[in-house]
């Protein structure tokens, strides 16, 4: 079985870390103090750097001048030709180079060492040649490093290049504290903005219906911005559940109350006298208490199944069949319903589903499609299909004018009803298709509502349990 990788893993690392960083507010904190930190250090780095190179150019360079004097007098001792052991002392001693190139004397501290760039000259001129006795370089290098003795020696000092690797390591070391606070400053970051988690997760739980567990913090105290804005979001949560459990409560209690009136009027239509003067008003009146009954009937329904825990009475039935039969049905109220095509493969498998739900989902979307194709060339089509990993699907198709593309998300809404194409004078007060989410839903399906161009289609998954 070929293994299936999410779109999300076939995009380059890049652009997934610019995915991260575009949606984390942790991240780009973290970013941000990174920046800064690094921004701090090269602003120090740098202007240190050029404090110390222009500065030293006028203030220090007599001291060095001075210094570098007494370094010439110490490897000549005293006299005029420069004397190898001398030279070896002082560059044992300090951490030197010494290059002598003369008639008597040829010597370098340190020959297998190439030539420090502390012998390069920094302000235009050549590097230093030792073995072609052009020590090169500006005047200003020349007259700070460089010596010539009464003899014809040139002699000429400089840093040993080792030593100065040596103590360049706190540099790494610099670096490695900066990468240990930028991390401490992500660790004290996502601690300071965990709540934004639990208000994140709180939010989604609400925005699905969900408000019996509110926003817990996992801290005893917070008293800061995060803080307040759970418990304002909490709260929040409590009004818009107090404000839904009312308006069930008025729904059921207007619908248990309409039933009773209702079934009487039902009755003393039936009794009035079948005459061809009371017959076609006796007839349009069953049709509005028939259709009043039916309202009634799916508002209950619909507040049953909008619980979280829908009670199913789930059983094993063949779909094919229970789509025929609901077609037959139908017929009655709708003789366009004999002209609807249904698609089923010989092999579909028995769905284990609540027979009676299933049948109400069919039958609004039957409904529908018959209503809003009454005058389409093509009657309304049933597709049934097999799921890849167990499960059946429905998808049912009218050939109508459909509905705008910006009000199909909102098609599965409670009495929503998108245009003049589709309102009350065409039947229908927008429950059907949110019956039909409901269902889908307590199903552990998903209910799915495109334009098919022409009209529309609802697809609807029944996953195997």
């Amino acid at each position: 079985m070929n293994k299936v990788v999410s779109p999300a893993k076939k995009e380059p690392w890049a652009k997934r870390c610019v995915h991260a960083v575009a949606h984390s507010i942790k991240l780009r904190l973290v970013l941000v103090f990174l920046l800064l930190a690094v921004a701090m250090t090269g602003v120090f780095v740098v202007g240190a750097q050029r404090a110390f190179t222009l500065g030293w150019k006028e203030a220090a360079r007599p001291l060095l001048m001075d210094y570098v004097d007494h370094l010439e007098n110490d490897v000549t001792g005293g006299g005029s030709t420069p004397q190898v052991a001398l030279a070896q002392a002082l560059t044992r001693k300090l951490p030197l180079t010494v290059y002598i190139q003369g008639p008597l004397v040829q010597w370098e501290s340190h020959p297998g060492q190439s030539i420090p760039y502390w012998m390069r000259d920094r302000w235009g001129g050549r590097q230093a040649d030792p073995e072609s006795g052009d020590w090169g370089g500006g005047q200003d290098w020349q007259n700070i490093l460089k010596r010539t003795t009464a003899d014809g020696h040139t002699i000429v000092f400089g840093i040993d290049e080792a030593s100065f690797q040596r103590k360049s390591r706190s540099f790494g070391v610099a670096i490695g504290a900066l990468l240990l606070l930028t991390m401490l400053a992500w660790l004290y970051v996502r601690r300071l903005l965990r709540p934004l988690d639990a208000i994140g997760a709180g939010a989604k739980r609400f925005g699905a219906g969900n408000f019996s567990e509110p926003i817990e913090l996992n801290c005893k105290v917070r008293a800061d911005e995060l803080g307040q804005l759970a418990g304002v979001m909490n709260t929040m949560g409590q009004d818009i559940r107090q404000m839904l459990d009312a308006k069930r409560g008025l729904l059921l209690a207007i619908s248990h109350e309409l039933r009773s009136p209702l079934t009487r009027a039902r009755l003393n239509t039936e009794l009035l006298p079948e005459t061809p003067e009371v017959n076609p008003q006796r007839d349009a009146l069953m049709r509005d208490l028939q259709e009043m009954a039916s309202l009634i009937s799916d508002l209950l329904e619909s507040e049953r199944l909008a619980t979280q825990h829908a009670a199913l009475n789930r059983e094993t039935v063949d779909l094919a069949a229970l789509v025929f039969g609901v077609k037959q049905d139908l017929q009655v109220r709708h003789p366009a319903a004999a002209g609807i095509v249904v698609v089923a493969p010989d092999d579909l498998p028995s769905a284990h589903i609540d027979a009676t739900r299933v049948r109400l989902l069919v039958r609004n979307l039957l409904d529908n499609a018959l209503r809003h194709s009454a005058d389409a060339a093509q009657p309304p089509e049933v597709h049934l299909r097999s799921l890849e990993h167990g499960g059946v699907e429905i998808e049912v198709r009218d050939s109508g004018p459909g509905v705008p593309e910006d009000q199909l998300s909102r098609m599965a809404e409670p009495f929503f009803r998108p245009d003049t194409a589709r309102t009350r004078s065409a039947g229908g007060v927008g429950l059907g298709l949110y019956l039909c989410k409901l269902v889908a839903h307590a199903h552990g399906g998903t209910c799915s509502i495109r334009n098919a161009k022409p009209g529309l289609s609802v697809v609807v998954n029944l996953p195997a349990h």
